[in-house]
């Protein structure tokens, strides 16, 4: 069985874990002080968001070098004390790649950009005419250069400039990235947008319906399906590689498209994990909806927060304790492979803001800007960038030792946790993490899926799942012998009696 399937990953955002040079700016040297932390905690791998050179334009998403570690995080050989330390204490890693683009200051776009004829023109995508496209971050997404009198493609920010897939040898110089990291000891990757990819080089225009831009032509083109086969085969030579795509769509059917045996290994679902409301309904629905749309032994990814979305605590639960505890007990029991996002397990809230000022990311921040050129006065252009930006989830790590994330300046304002609450919670994950590794049931498909009331009930293997998304007690009818193993709940001649919010599991005997 592939070591991913019954593994618990933890995202971390490089910049808000742990600063170990007072700059306040998470590194590798803090990140490492921490994996004892990480250990008692019961997770089985990390996903590091990009470390690499870069000039920040969105927080790292923008490499201006794929084969180095950035300044501000440390040097190769804290990367490799950290991997050390990681691989001793079985945790396995894998990384961000962003290969739809590269920054503007990556040396391959200062070559392209010099001249028409330079070898690595074709690296990007120039045209002497733009079509009608639209940056994903808002506005044209091509760039007039002036050096050569030509516009280049960006599918996010101008300083991110798309990558040419039909370009042979553009292909040729990924495989060399993936070749260096992979020797770094790497356990896979997390490729962002990978559906995004240009590989053909012709440009329609996008419809557009009631004013906004339907992005159709430029992304899921023609021949990604190869592209992503291509990198599987090359990445998997040697040894197994764990291969997770960022498909951007909510659609199911699109996400599902590119998990294969041949592909990649899991896809993030977005249908499933940035919901703004949950009910047993509706988990119901995605959970059958993901089984019947995920085919040949392929699993769902099971999260609800990350980098780029809103806390769930926050999102969610508004703040209640039980049902937070509820979402993780479901994201941990169910089938599929689980991604924590870092400081969840302390139940960290959303950032709120009271300023453009305040805020650091590209996409609240040309929000906020772009609404003020609409028209609208700072207070509701403000409105705006607070729904747009993805700040709210990147505050700095918060600790339950007391030791600060930074005895400096944090590179962007701090959370705050009640301290009771938030010991509660992470009680909870270790006790939760250490039974979901004692038993044997997180490589098991579903025996059973079913909705009865507000109640969601799952069976993988010898376990039966109960989970009760009410707000008041109820009794669940129980048939033959079981054992109540973990939750709260009153065995009764009757049933189990379960209160609000609450998530069990027993042992059953068919």
């Amino acid at each position: 069985m592939e070591f991913w399937r019954g593994s618990v990953f933890y995202e971390i955002y490089m910049k808000s874990f742990q600063d170990s040079n007072n700059d306040g700016l998470g590194d590798f040297k803090g990140l490492t002080s921490r994996l004892d932390y990480l250990t008692d905690l019961g997770i089985d791998g990390i996903w590091l968001t990009p470390f690499y050179p870069s000039p920040q334009v969105d927080n790292g998403y923008d490499v201006s070098d794929y084969c180095d570690i950035n300044p501000d995080y440390g040097n190769m050989a804290d990367f490799r004390e950290f991997m050390k330390a990681a691989d001793a204490r079985g945790i396995k890693v894998i990384i961000d790649l962003v290969l739809n683009h590269s920054s503007t200051e990556h040396a391959w776009f200062k070559e392209s950009r010099s001249s028409k004829k330079n070898p690595k023109r074709d690296y990007y995508i120039w045209r002497e005419k733009p079509n009608n496209w639209e940056s994903f971050f808002g506005g044209s997404a091509w760039e007039f250069d002036k050096l050569t009198e030509e516009y280049y493609y960006h599918s996010f920010a101008k300083e991110q400039a798309d990558l040419n897939w039909a370009n042979p040898a553009v292909r040729a110089e990924i495989k060399q990235v993936l070749a260096f990291w992979l020797n770094e000891g790497v356990a896979g990757f997390r490729l962002d947008v990978i559906n995004n990819l240009t590989l053909v080089l012709e440009f329609p225009d996008n419809p557009v319906i009631d004013k906004e831009m339907e992005h159709v032509y430029d992304r899921n083109q023609q021949g990604l399906e190869e592209a992503l086969e291509d990198i599987a085969a090359f990445c998997r030579k040697e040894r197994e590689v764990f291969l997770v795509g960022e498909i951007s769509s909510d659609k199911l059917p699109e996400i599902a498209r590119y998990s294969s045996k041949t592909m990649l290994d899991v896809t993030f679902n977005f249908n499933f994990g940035s919901v703004d409301k949950l009910d047993a309904k509706s988990v119901f629905t995605t959970l059958n909806e993901m089984e019947t749309e995920l085919k040949d032994g392929q699993w769902p990814t099971l999260f609800f927060g990350s980098h780029d979305m809103s806390r769930f605590t926050t999102r969610l639960s508004n703040g209640n304790l039980s049902k937070t505890k509820l979402l993780a007990f479901l994201m941990l029991t169910a089938k599929g492979v689980p991604f924590i996002y870092y400081g969840e397990e302390v139940g960290m809230p959303d950032l709120t803001f009271s300023s453009v000022e305040e805020m650091r990311d590209i996409q609240g921040t040309a929000a906020y800007y772009q609404a003020l050129q609409a028209g609208l006065d700072e207070k509701n252009a403000l409105e705006v960038a607070i729904n747009k930006t993805r700040d709210k989830a990147r505050s700095p790590m918060v600790f339950l030792d007391g030791k600060p994330f930074t005895s400096g300046q944090p590179w962007i304002k701090m959370a705050s946790l009640k301290e009771k609450e938030a010991l509660s919670m992470w009680h909870y994950y270790q006790t939760l993490l250490a039974f979901r590794k004692k038993q044997n049931f997180k490589e098991k498909e579903y025996a059973s899926l079913t909705l009865k009331d507000e109640i969601l009930s799952y069976q993988r293997g010898e376990f039966l799942f109960l989970l009760h998304f009410g707000e008041t007690e109820v009794t669940y009818p129980l048939q033959g012998k079981s054992e109540l193993i973990f939750g709260e709940a009153e065995m009764l001649e009757a049933g189990i009696k379960m209160g609000a919010y609450a998530g069990i599991a027993l042992r059953v005997e068919d």
